[in-house]
């Protein structure tokens, strides 16, 4: 785990407004919607709401947070009961992170034990976090398994030391941020969950390639900085340091826009290891291309970095049309560059 630099505290000096770089038109890879998005969302709320675990404005925000539209994007091609299983875990990722903005590093620690507990004793210990990794073992290879695995405990990781970094009011380096923000990103497990959802198996070797890795990094960091630079007027309103905007304010968009071109110059170098495997690896560069562009248009759809406030000028920057039939469904794009106005914390 990265070590976070000893750095100034936040200013309280800061600006009105910002400006929201154009990134959609930058993204030109084809955008495809699951057929199942409608099933599948239903049934992953049944499950989350099955206990009445979440009532009122916090119900309405997990409405409006329309998680079943950004897995359909992400993993389009998934089967029905895979589908499933993803939406389930982006659910479960999207409260614990919502929970983690509230805790400190014990808090954190304890849902980790919890998690980490029922995914390597998934029949013996009980927990929310089994009954979607029962169902991901079935099928799931072994190496998507491990990977899951690992790249969840260095999510916990890493939002440990976020929760200390937040309670003492710092601000990471920018190389440092980059490297655990990968990890607190939560991004590396949904790669995993492309593995699974397209039932790849692919080896452990060619996994560690470095240019596939190069690649779920600048995917990582496209929709981590993206993130960062939507969630930004929320965030600063309350505190939050951990933001790529706080880090480095003047060239996060184009740190953006890299990270897109640096993912397909090393899509286009990437060598072959025979006919099945290289099938694999471009089903499993389609699923992070998905990711790169299915997270960007959703992040205009969804109600939680934007809610209902976005200017009736701009217009929404995409659409989606539910598919009538055949796999997928094609997404409208437009210009995304505005100036937002931050919220008084």
């Amino acid at each position: 785990m990265s070590t976070v630099s000893k750095t100034s505290k936040p200013s309280d000096t800061r600006p009105t407004e910002f400006i929201l770089p154009d990134l959609v038109s930058h993204c030109t890879f084809p955008i495809h919607v699951s057929r199942h998005r409608k099933q599948v969302t239903a049934e992953t709320s049944k499950w989350f709401f099955r206990n009445g675990n979440l009532l009122g404005k916090k119900k309405q925000n997990y409405t409006g947070l329309q998680a079943g539209l950004l897995t359909s994007m992400v993993y389009p091609f998934a089967g029905y009961e895979q589908l499933r299983v993803c939406n389930d875990f982006m659910v479960y990722l999207f409260h614990l992170d919502n929970l983690s903005d509230d805790m400190d590093n014990r808090g954190t620690k304890g849902i980790a034990d919890v998690v980490l507990n029922s995914l390597y004793q998934p029949y013996t210990y009980h927990s929310e976090a089994r009954l979607y990794w029962k169902r991901f073992i079935k099928t799931g290879s072994a190496g998507a398994q491990q990977r899951f695995i690992e790249t969840f405990d260095a999510f916990f990781q890493c939002v440990t030391q976020q929760a200390i970094d937040r309670r003492n009011g710092e601000i990471p380096d920018l190389e440092s941020y980059i490297i655990m923000r990968r990890d607190t990103s939560g991004c590396r497990p949904c790669w995993a969950l492309i593995e699974y959802g397209n039932n790849l198996d692919i080896p452990e070797d060619v996994m560690d390639h470095p240019l596939l890795r190069s690649m779920g990094d600048a995917a990582n960091d496209l929709v981590t900085w993206s993130n960062d630079l939507f969630s930004y007027n929320v965030e600063q309103a309350r505190g939050d340091t951990h933001n790529m905007v706080v880090v480095a304010v003047d060239f996060v968009g184009d740190l953006c826009k890299q990270s897109i071109d640096r993912f397909s110059e090393d899509r286009s170098r990437l060598p072959s290891w025979g006919e099945k495997i290289d099938k694999d690896v471009n089903a499993y560069a389609d699923g992070l291309e998905d990711w790169i562009v299915g997270s960007l248009h959703w992040s205009f759809e969804s109600d939680r970095y934007f809610g209902n406030s976005w200017p009736p000028s701009q217009g929404r920057p995409s659409r989606h049309s539910s598919p009538s039939q055949g796999h997928m469904s094609r997404v409208r794009t437009g210009s995304t560059s505005l100036s937002i106005n931050l919220i008084k914390g």
